[in-house]
């Protein structure tokens, strides 16, 4: 398709078939986002010298951008996800938009990953049909176990990215294709990649000098294949061994434990109600974060604190404090949201942790804490791209003590919120208070605040 056809069809489907220039200067002419269109034509324009250029570049051009007969079979839950593309006209246009609009001078030619960025929807289906079916291999990216994270890392950044990615029916069929790869990350087949190579094997050396005393740490059987793991989850949410990672002044209500073995992020006083947390700051919205949850008032004014977990931490969650569970459920959301603000940023959703806990898929647990200067309190895990099952272990009127096992992320990184009301004065732990993406990890069960 020469650049000119492309500029033809694209405004048919903008604008409606109506009258279409036949020359390119009556073309122009007769489009009023004239800037947009220069847009277009410098990406169709590359496009082409794409294809014309050496054989390498043509290689690059064929595996990201398919032509539109190019329709691959699909499994039937990434086909619904063309469905709806094709028969919905605002996602068609969205998902068409997002990969014209990201440029394709370095280092946009290639993804997070270091693989070719995909140019169209239909290369993005053909690559979701093979994750699907496959477990993560381990390396040392800034998106580490995110390959689907890694696919949209730059499309999920365009106006039209974030726009389709906070789309309803959107991240309802996101979310079938993501139950069914942990369908797959739950069976037996997946335990391929917990093996020793040492570039791309779980088990392998640069795997395990990210996770050391992982054998001390970890019930697991080094001598049996797979170290005794039934399949990549079970590896993923695997259970500390007795006597490890003992709670910090267990008998003392003063004292709040630190509830998931995660890097600290965030630290926030007097949080508002409501409050544009959409904007570069990312402000906290309790109201939005707890989503109208009718405790969510008895938090207005209070501290939030946040921090994130990586691929290779433990990621199951234990009770800060020892209580009686009043409310836990789940909160449906996005799955690949990116702050506005943030742009073209290989790292997301890293530079989007505050303003995910807000849109993002998120659990609540509202906990009774037995020392009346606590109080009620929130812990919130938020699930972040491939890594949005909360797994809640715990029901209302539940009894807990401090270090209590309550729930569980599956699969990749995440990051998790402590709600406290304004009443509660809570002193954190010097290294909390450094929070920061360059922080070091925090221990699960070790003090983390303390309120007077």
């Amino acid at each position: 398709m020469g650049c000119f056809e492309a500029l033809r069809l694209f405004v048919c489907s903008r604008y409606g078939q109506g009258t279409v220039p036949s020359t390119l200067d009556s073309f122009t002419e007769s489009i009023s986002e004239y800037k947009e269109l220069k847009i277009v034509i410098r990406a169709a324009e590359a496009r082409e010298e794409e294809v014309d250029g050496t054989a390498g570049d043509r290689k690059l051009f064929e595996t990201s951008q398919p032509t539109p007969h190019a329709r691959a079979l699909l499994s039937p839950v990434v086909d619904e996800l063309r469905d709806l593309i094709e028969n919905d006209p605002l996602i068609h246009q969205l998902f068409s938009r997002m990969f014209m609009d990201i440029p394709y001078h370095h280092p946009f030619d290639v993804d997070p990953s270091g693989n070719p960025q995909i140019r169209h929807y239909e290369a993005l289906l053909r690559h979701l049909d093979d994750i699907i079916v496959r477990a993560p291999e381990f390396n040392t990216t800034v998106l580490m176990g995110f390959p689907i994270n890694a696919l949209l890392a730059y499309p999920m950044a365009t106006p039209s990215g974030i726009v389709a990615f906070m789309h309803e029916k959107v991240n309802k069929q996101i979310r079938k294709i993501l139950n069914t790869w942990a369908i797959f990350l739950s069976s037996p087949e997946s335990r391929y990649v917990l093996n020793a190579d040492s570039d791309i094997g779980w088990l392998g050396a640069k795997a395990l000098a990210l996770m050391p005393d992982f054998a001390v740490d970890y019930v697991c059987n080094p001598v049996a294949p797979h170290f005794g793991f039934c399949s990549f989850d079970d590896f993923f949410t695997r259970q500390l061994r007795d006597g490890v990672r003992p709670v910090d002044c267990s008998h003392d209500g003063t004292v709040i434990a630190n509830a998931c073995e995660s890097t600290p992020y965030r630290l926030a006083h007097g949080v508002r109600a409501y409050d544009q947390f959409w904007m570069k700051d990312q402000c906290y919205s309790l109201a939005d974060m707890l989503a109208d949850d009718p405790l969510s008032p008895s938090f207005y004014g209070g501290t939030v604190y946040q921090a994130y977990l990586s691929c290779t931490n433990y990621h199951r969650w234990h009770s800060p404090v020892s209580g009686t569970i009043r409310k836990a459920y789940s909160k449906p959301g996005a799955y690949y949201a990116q702050c506005p603000n943030v742009g073209f940023d290989k790292s997301t959703p890293n530079t989007s942790q505050a303003y995910l806990t807000q849109v993002a898929t998120r659990a609540m647990i509202f906990i009774d804490a037995d020392n009346p200067n606590i109080g009620l309190l929130c812990f919130m895990p938020v699930g972040i791209a491939e890594c949005s099952s909360c797994e809640i272990g715990v029901s209302e009127g539940q009894r807990v003590e401090k270090g209590d096992e309550i729930g569980m992320f599956h699969f990749g990184g995440s990051t998790y919120c402590l709600i406290f009301r304004p009443e509660t004065k809570v002193q954190f732990r010097l290294e909390a208070m450094k929070a920061g993406v360059d922080t070091s990890v925090l221990k699960i069960n070790t003090m983390l605040a303390r309120v007077d």
